[in-house]
């Protein structure tokens, strides 16, 4: 079955080669079909770290990618290229598209850009991208109904930490819940660095099971205490009709200098939306 990489916030201009070392011997180790980069790929969006970050994703040699840009994406003190290109420099490196959509036997992954060049961090979804994404879900639905169907943002669509909720993507509550009706499985989100796995279906009333998971920094010093250096490896577990992904978080542990996995979550797709869902340990602590 196909392996999905899910990284986040690299942030490139603070990266650490030590983990980036780390995280490319995983790659050769557990290799996936595709990854995704849910944002924030350089620090400060100058030419030199998306230079770098472009560099070292083509060394991991991952068949396809899916890359957003996050708010670090966009020149900060560059007012110009901020007000008349502030995509400019993210597309030399990532590609055109802003939003790619990549179809594999396994998994359909949908991606938004949730930056605006007005907002310095908060991100927002758009109605128009809502429905179009939902349209895009319910497609798929029908033609491809195997797929994990994956909606990637930069923004959180939900916190498991009061502290956190100012980070919430504006326009969640609406996505969350159209999504859900289109058939969408799973959220993926950065933003905050801090890795989780949340069943949005039991804290509001969802048509279809939808699951939000986040992923920490991938290579940044910038992280969180308690919350080290991580990513997620996304498992499609279909058979006999079931749909099940299973989600490993990976831990870059610095006494190993190698990436060890800390977590894994079983999701069952299935599942009514209102029926019982297997409680989650997120950093020690229930999160739900």
């Amino acid at each position: 079955m196909s392996v999905l990489l899910h990284l986040s916030d690299t942030h490139f201009g603070t990266e650490q080669p030590v983990v980036l070392d780390a995280l490319e011997r995983l790659v050769r180790e557990q290799p996936p079909t595709l990854a995704v980069l849910s944002g924030d790929v350089t620090q400060r969006a100058t030419r030199p770290q998306f230079a770098a970050a472009r560099a070292w994703m083509d060394r991991l040699a991952i068949p396809q990618w899916a890359v957003v840009p996050g708010n670090h994406d966009i020149p900060l003190f560059d007012l110009r290229a901020r007000l008349f290109d502030p995509y400019g420099r993210h597309r030399a490196a990532m590609g055109h598209e802003l939003e790619p959509v990549v179809h594999t036997p396994d998994f359909l992954v949908l991606t938004h850009n949730t930056t605006r060049w007005y907002r310095h961090e908060n991100g927002e979804v758009s109605a128009q991208q809502i429905e179009r994404t939902a349209q895009a879900l319910e497609t798929a639905r029908r033609a491809a109904p195997r797929q994990v169907r994956v909606v990637v943002v930069h923004q959180p669509v939900a916190v498991t930490r009061d502290a956190d909720e100012s980070n919430i993507l504006r326009g969640a509550e609406a996505a969350i819940g159209r999504w859900s009706d289109a058939g969408a499985d799973i959220v993926l989100g950065g933003h905050i660095h801090l890795p989780f796995v949340l069943p949005l279906h039991e804290a509001r009333t969802l048509p279809h099971p939808l699951w939000a998971v986040q992923a920490g920094t991938a290579v940044s010093s910038r992280v969180r205490p308690g919350a080290p250096n991580s990513v997620n490896l996304l498992h499609s577990e279909c058979a006999d009709g079931i749909r099940r992904c299973r989600v490993e978080r990976w831990n870059y542990s610095a006494p190993a200098q190698r990436f060890v996995l800390a977590q894994s979550d079983g999701l069952d797709l299935a599942v009514p939306a209102t029926g019982p869902v297997s409680r989650i340990t997120v950093n020690g602590r229930r999160c739900y």
